[in-house]
Parts: structure tokens; sequence; C-alpha cells
């Protein structure tokens, strides 16, 4: 016998929350890197959920984060962005969507991603902070020209 479905929580994986942020549209199989390049550990403050390979009509799957009593920085959404630029963030207060938008990738990322060649000046004692063109490859590395391809989180400092 088929199991009836309840229509009031259709759809509904996890609780709503109160105030925070709700980032959708995350490329199937890709929210723990979303919560890795947010910086999100364990150890962090934050309620946090995440569902994955959700069905979705337009990406067939999809993810969703939601961070319970926190908003989202532009630097922290244009991390989102080099990982699932179709992603969706919604700022909630007091249950209610309040703001909703894409992300965008930037042109520019500095400070967020270490250049994995060793002989990187950014990677030596020097005080400066890594910089990366973002470009259709990949991201460029403004001093030594290197491309990250893929994998990013991996490079994430």
């Amino acid at each position: 016998m088929k199991k009836q479905e309840d229509p009031e929580n259709e759809g509904l994986l996890v609780r709503r929350i109160n105030n925070g942020t709700v980032i959708d549209h995350i490329v199937g199989g890709e929210a723990l890197n979303v919560v890795k390049i947010l910086g999100i550990t364990g150890t962090t403050t934050e309620s946090l959920s995440i569902a994955t390979n959700v069905p979705s009509g337009q990406m067939g799957k999809k993810d969703i984060v939601k961070l319970s009593n926190r908003e989202l920085s532009k630097e922290e959404v244009d991390r989102i962005a080099l990982i699932s630029p179709g992603a969706t963030i919604n700022i909630i207060r007091n249950y209610k969507v309040c703001e909703k938008k894409g992300v965008e990738i930037p042109d520019l990322i500095e400070g967020l991603v270490r250049c994995p060649n060793p002989g990187c000046i950014s990677n030596t004692n020097e005080p400066i902070r890594s910089r990366f063109l973002v470009t259709p490859k990949g991201l460029h590395c403004a001093y030594c020209d290197w491309v990250i391809a893929r994998d990013i989180t991996s490079h994430i400092i």
C-alpha cells in the first residue's frame, strides 16, 4: 500500500527559520563546499540545516543551506558564486523573506584563495594578500599567472 503524503508539509525537508539566510539553488552536491567556503565548522555558533540533492524543476536536483541568526556579507556571497553561480540568497526576518538576490561572480578575489604555486610571492612572508582574476578558465593568480581550474575549495584560506 502506498504511503499517503501530508499535503501541508509537501516538499518541506527542514523547518523554517525565524531569522537568518537561506542559500537556495546551489548546484546539486555542492552544499558542503558552500559551508566550507563560508568557514562554518562544528565549532561555530550557527544553527545549520543542509539539504542535498533535493528535486528541482529548474535544475533537476539542487542543494539548500539554511543558516539561523546570520546574514551573509557581500564577500561571503561572492565566495558562493565561485562554487554555484546560479545560487539564490534569501534573507529571512520573522519567518518572512525580506530580501532575495542572486549571486554575482566577482572579477577579482583577494585574500580568499591560496595560490597553489609554492614559488608565488603570495606564499612568502611578504605582507600581501593573494589576488586572483576570475576568468572563464578559472582563477588566474595576479602575481605568478597560475590558474586554478577546479576544486577551488581546497585552496580556500
